[in-house]
């Protein structure tokens, strides 16, 4: 049986920090470095301009578009409260992957201090024996208002998200938790993961990149990093992994795109979206144009250490996703030259 946070608070994180480590990726630390990049998915969840249930056969069109396109992990993401169509995490994945297939590596976000660590793991446990290897669980803090609707304290959400991490671990390793903090005893869960998870870890304050370098099998960069300032973040984690001996599996970036046949084609969708400050991205950190201008794009990320690039299609007309997504498979043959 697993004890967790039997001491003081803070105090037992050298030890469960890294619980379940056998259990992780099972990929060398940096193995995939100095390959060519790989291309992955993160569908967008928010359909706000349509109904339900056609925002959810949009979700399954592009994922069927995604495996199509060769491209090698899906993931969705986590929100709550909402007043428009937001498909949730573990239930939408779980129609996706019929799509997707398990030859492929999936996996959702989870903004772990909204959620109760048994029910995660569960969740991941379940999801897992239906997807691909390894299962990618990305992990964030959420937002104000996703915290104040599901009640959680933000004082200490940074140590919860710790404690999570250390229990869901430890309940996917097979183990038996005892956890003072969340207040059970004796509990464990199953279905396990039949193959390797990995934990990606979203951050980009200081402390959160840490904590990626500490207790994550990667830090994953978020979508509105400016070549410069990765580069700086960049230099920040890899001074992290250095600290605790822990070089990562991978470095994932998060990015913004929408490939077109031409740069002239693609600038036409998209401008009406930057006239409107899309998203309060910087327009620098965008990934629009023809697959070679994408291309040229993700490789300058590529020659700061990043090793994979998970897109997500900026909101354009579902034909133009669509197209967006066959076009990525032309992205990838020209980062493999």
């Amino acid at each position: 049986m697993v004890l967790l946070d039997q001491a003081e608070p803070g105090s037992h994180r050298t030890d469960t920090a890294l619980l379940g480590g056998a259990y992780r990726s099972e990929l060398a630390p940096g193995a995939h470095y100095g390959a060519a990049m790989r291309i992955g998915a993160s569908l967008a969840s928010a359909h706000p301009s349509v109904d339900g249930r056609e925002g959810a056969r949009r979700m399954i069109e592009r994922a069927r578009a995604a495996r199509e396109a060769g491209l090698w992990c899906l993931t969705v993401g986590d929100h709550h409260a909402n007043r428009r169509p937001y498909f949730q995490n573990t239930a939408i994945l779980g129609r996706l992957l019929a799509e997707w297939g398990d030859d492929r590596p999936a996996g959702c976000l989870f903004l772990m201090p909204l959620w109760n660590p048994v029910l995660m793991a569960e969740q991941i446990g379940t999801l897992a024996t239906m997807a691909g290897e390894p299962f990618i669980v990305q992990t964030g803090l959420g937002d104000p208002a996703d915290r104040a609707a599901m009640g959680t304290d933000r004082r200490h959400r940074g140590r919860l998200l710790d404690e999570s991490i250390a229990v869901v671990d430890a309940l996917l390793a097979g183990e038996r938790v005892d956890s003072a903090y969340f207040g059970f005893t004796g509990t464990s869960v199953s279905p396990h993961p039949p193959g390797p998870i990995e934990w990606w870890i979203g951050a980009s304050s200081d402390a959160g990149i840490d904590r990626a370098a500490r207790v994550g099998d990667c830090w994953y960069a978020d979508p509105a990093l400016t070549l410069e300032q990765a580069q700086a973040r960049m230099a920040f984690y890899r001074d992290r992994c250095a600290h605790y001996g822990r070089p990562p599996v991978r470095v994932p970036l998060r990015r913004d795109i929408l490939v077109a046949e031409t740069d002239a084609e693609a600038e036409a969708i998209v401008a009406p979206l930057l006239a409107a400050g899309y998203r309060g991205i910087d327009p620098a950190a965008l990934a629009f144009g023809s697959p070679a201008t994408v291309a040229e794009h993700f490789a300058s990320y590529g020659a700061l250490g990043f090793t994979d690039i998970i897109v997500r299609q900026m909101a354009v007309a579902q034909d133009a996703a669509l197209r967006s997504y066959a076009l990525l498979a032309a992205v990838a043959d020209l980062l493999e030259d």
